[in-house]
């Protein structure tokens, strides 16, 4: 069944996903991609009344609440945005037939163990963005409509703040770095994950086709959640170090700053993060046939893109701020 007279809508557009989804989208025909102002997450009837009135085809949802530490002083933002904005999606995304592609997150679990976590286990969020994000995939499920959710962790990209461009930032300024060397997962470039979310649609409106049947029911097909991260495993320590390696090659005559591994003790947060954020991803290759890249090939990527951004940067800007160099500063994952 042909989409190519209903558009795309998708969320988030100022997001790390939203933007890598943005120009991959539009390949494949209209996209609606509302900022803020325009759709407001938190706001239900605002929701309701911009799907009845766009009345997508899909609705790609990578918009959330993301400020881990922020949501557990502001927990009711946090789950209009997480939780009840991903049921008002479903709801009527069910009305009018439209599937929804929704990203989660590894934080659902809490972290224990050392096995990757696979889609059915046991879930026990340790923070308000976690729990947030948790009762966002059951609302979503249990709203009738067609849905992909992938649980995805440790996103990066060249744009944005992020954890690579803090680094590096912190890394040119600082003659050491502390960071967290005992919470283990896998760091996923935003453009994979945009590469995934429009092979799912491509894989779905081609099953629809090929079986004759209409979209939301070629859907229901694949209905259900998709662990999708980056292939093999890490520590942010171990992330940081990889991405440093790759900055002292292109930039050989840059004295970038020690890195010391520092336990998750040693650097307190407002929200508690897992200590084991492996996600086993052989569902999303089984049934979607989709593998995500091994997270060091996409850091080498990014490495190019980040520093075009960085270039761009400082021809915008008259002056830049530094930080002080006499003492380690330690960078939040």
């Amino acid at each position: 069944m042909s989409t190519a007279k209903r558009p795309i809508l998708l969320t988030g557009v100022s997001g790390q996903v939203g933007a890598a989804l943005l120009p991959l989208l539009k390949e494949l025909g209209d996209v609606v991609a509302p900022t803020r102002d325009e759709l407001d997450l938190s706001d239900p009837d605002a929701i309701r009344i911009f799907v009845s009135t766009l009345r997508p085809s899909w609705i790609v949802n990578p918009g959330a609440f993301t400020a881990v530490d922020k949501a557990e002083s502001e927990p009711e933002a946090a789950f209009a945005i997480n939780a009840d904005a991903p049921r008002v999606l479903g709801e009527e995304a069910a009305k009018i037939c439209a599937p929804v592609l929704h990203f989660s997150t590894d934080y659902v679990f809490a972290g224990d163990g050392t096995v990757p976590w696979k889609e059915d286990d046991s879930t026990h969020p340790l923070s308000v963005y976690g729990k947030s994000k948790l009762e966002g995939e059951r609302g979503l499920a249990g709203s009738s409509a067609a849905y992909l959710i992938f649980r995805t962790s440790w996103v990066f990209g060249a744009t944005g703040n992020n954890f690579l461009r803090t680094i590096l930032r912190h890394a040119r300024d600082r003659e050491e770095v502390k960071i967290v060397a005992d919470q283990h997962g896998a760091p996923t470039w935003s453009c994979d994950l945009a590469r995934l979310a429009v092979h799912a649609i491509k894989k779905t409106e081609e099953f629809a086709q090929r079986e004759c049947l209409r979209l939301s029911e070629a859907a229901h097909t694949f209905d259900g959640v998709y662990h999708a991260c980056g292939a093999g495993t890490t520590t942010w320590f171990g992330f940081a170090e990889a991405f440093l390696a790759l900055a002292q090659l292109r930039e050989p005559q840059q004295r970038f700053a020690r890195l010391l591994p520092i336990k998750s003790s040693e650097y307190p947060t407002a929200a508690r993060r897992p200590s084991n954020s492996r996600l086993n991803c052989e569902k999303l290759a089984k049934t979607l046939s989709f593998r995500m890249p091994a997270w060091q090939d996409s850091v080498a990527k990014v490495m190019s893109e980040i520093e075009m951004a960085d270039h761009q940067d400082a021809h915008s800007k008259v002056g830049t701020e530094t930080t002080s160099p006499d003492k380690p500063q330690a960078v939040r994952p």
